[in-house]
């Protein structure tokens, strides 16, 4: 088994909410930007245990970028307790919040990507206004009540560069499928006249920012 089949094998069978056609297209999708564009600098807003980590990290390592993992790892909002994706041994005893930290922190020494994947722990927000370096790559797959999600959007998208990617996961064009914030900050990436399509599977959108 080849280094990329062993990583996205693994990726495969990590607990997510990403299906693994979605996440073998953000895979395929990161790995043709990084050889276009190789030695880059890429995001991920929402880390969770990290299954779209290792997703991206593979395609970060073949390209010799760095995939930065943003989340403060306390879960949003659809994870607490009272809403369906709640899972309580996410839970952190001492404190009673939930605490994926650790768990994204295996999955990466498990995957061997430490070298290639650096965990950044906070709120987004707040390392937005610290975070100087251009992106060639952005995946949004944070929280997703409005005020969260397009702050998400509003304060990273800005510094992608030009022919960079933006990809945004849980897009639902019907309400009946899913929550519908994820698909108003898409379309709102499409009407700036910033972005256009490039890919599409399930749930996952992939731009890239062409002024």
């Amino acid at each position: 088994m080849t280094r990329v089949s062993e990583l996205l094998a693994l990726a495969d069978s990590i607990t997510g909410f990403m299906p693994p056609d979605e996440g073998r297209a953000l895979f395929d999708n990161a790995l043709l930007h990084g050889a276009r564009k190789p030695n880059a600098t890429w995001m991920e807003i929402g880390s969770y245990c990290g299954k779209s980590s290792v997703y991206l990290g593979a395609a970060a390592e073949q390209s010799s970028s760095l995939l930065y993992c943003l989340d403060h790892h306390h879960g949003s909002e659809e994870n607490q307790v009272g809403w369906p994706h709640h899972d309580p041994t996410l839970v952190d005893l001492e404190d009673g919040r939930l605490n994926t930290l650790p768990h994204w922190q295996r999955t990466v020494a498990r995957a061997r990507l430490e070298s290639t994947v650096v965990g950044v722990v906070g709120e987004s927000s707040i390392v937005a206004q610290h975070f100087a370096q251009p992106l060639d790559l952005l995946f949004i797959d944070g929280g997703h009540g409005h005020d969260v999600a397009w702050r998400d959007f509003q304060l990273w998208a800005r510094k992608i560069n030009t022919g960079g990617l933006l990809m945004i996961h849980d897009v639902f064009s019907n309400p009946s499928d899913g929550g519908q914030v994820p698909y108003e900050i898409y379309r709102a990436a499409l009407q700036s006249g910033v972005f256009v399509d490039v890919a599409e599977v399930g749930s996952l959108r992939v731009l890239v920012r062409i002024r």
